[in-house]
């Protein structure tokens, strides 16, 4: 059995400009936040699993694969995340790790439905998704609330 690890990383500052936009994390709409900029969703969450996908298969799908997606009106980080999967191939997901910093939301309600969202659309079980949260004090532009950054840590096994 092979095991291979992936880490990933994203953030975006919030866009006081686009009120159409609503802030989406791990595939969760969360209202009443502002939402973050970025020519899709946005959704720092899922754009760091799909850059732990890619360091897992090798195949770089943030950038001009999500550019053309968006392109052509695929702005659901789901999509993004998908395209990834397909990349591993014969290897699977078994347990994803993430941590986020932000100062707004308050992610700890938010959890539990994200992890559902995060195992549905991986392919694994709840228990398998970690989430961990953190305003770091406030050291970071993340944690003096100018924006949200997500770090995650994929592991995938196969033959």
């Amino acid at each position: 059995m092979r095991i291979k690890t992936g880490i990933g990383q994203d953030s975006h500052r919030f866009d006081g400009a686009d009120t159409d936009k609503i802030l989406v994390l791990g595939g969760v709409e969360i209202a009443d936040q502002p939402p973050l900029q970025g020519n899709s969703d946005a959704d720092v969450v899922l754009h760091a699993i799909t850059n732990a996908i890619s360091g897992i298969s090798g195949s770089n799908i943030l950038g001009s694969v999500s550019d053309a997606m968006c392109r052509q009106g695929v702005t659901d980080s789901r999509a993004y995340v998908a395209k990834a999967v397909e990349t591993l191939r014969t290897m699977r997901i078994c347990h994803v790790s993430i941590s986020i910093e932000c100062k707004r939301p308050k992610i700890t309600p938010y959890m539990e439905v994200m992890k559902q969202s995060i195992a549905a659309l991986l392919g694994i079980d709840i228990v398998d998704v970690g989430i961990t949260a953190t305003s770091g004090e406030g050291m970071t532009a993340f944690g003096r609330g100018e924006g949200i950054q997500a770090f995650v840590i994929v592991t995938a096994i196969g033959d």
